[in-house]
């Protein structure tokens, strides 16, 4: 019997103390993409982006033109050259869509380095805004909930106002 009071004492003093522990941990949620677009730099960023997409998407073209004549060019002229001509041509012109399209990939890898650049410091920004906010309001955790960013449900505070607030967007 002394036995059984004991585990019962300690049942009750585990659930009490399981209760307490959840009670103290306080939950919120943000969605942080909505956080990141509201940003002021973001738009920055979004316009540098686009101005060096624009001149890569104008070299493109450009050599692209160039190869185009050059095709139009060599077709045309192709009856009135010599065989071993026509096949430095063709070599020439092979040559010049390998470029186009290495250049295409580099311009894509470039891009994609310079938007994860211009992205660091934004998203780092955010997280010291949430982490002051989270703090402050005494929170221990703070879920994402961007869609797809795997919570599954956000019933605590949204803190997304808060750190507007606190960033003075």
């Amino acid at each position: 019997m002394k036995q059984f009071k004991t585990l019962l004492f300690a049942a009750a003093l585990f659930i009490g103390a399981t209760s307490f522990t959840q009670a103290q941990s306080k939950v919120a949620h943000i969605n942080t993409q909505d956080l990141i677009q509201a940003m002021p730099e973001m738009a920055a960023a979004q316009a540098e982006m686009e101005k060096l997409g624009k001149t890569y998407e104008a070299d493109i073209k450009a050599m692209a033109t160039e190869y185009q004549n050059k095709m139009k060019q060599y077709e045309a002229e192709a009856s009135s050259k010599t065989d071993e001509e026509n096949q430095k041509r063709l070599v020439e012109v092979q040559t010049m869509q390998q470029n186009i399209q290495q250049y295409q990939g580099t311009a894509q890898q470039q891009m994609q380095e310079k938007e994860l650049a211009l992205l660091k410091p934004i998203t780092e920004k955010a997280k010291a805004a949430i982490l002051k906010v989270a703090r402050a309001q005494g929170f221990q955790y703070v879920l994402d909930s961007t869609q797809g960013g795997g919570v599954i449900m956000a019933d605590g505070k949204n803190l997304l106002d808060d750190v507007k607030k606190e960033m003075g967007i």
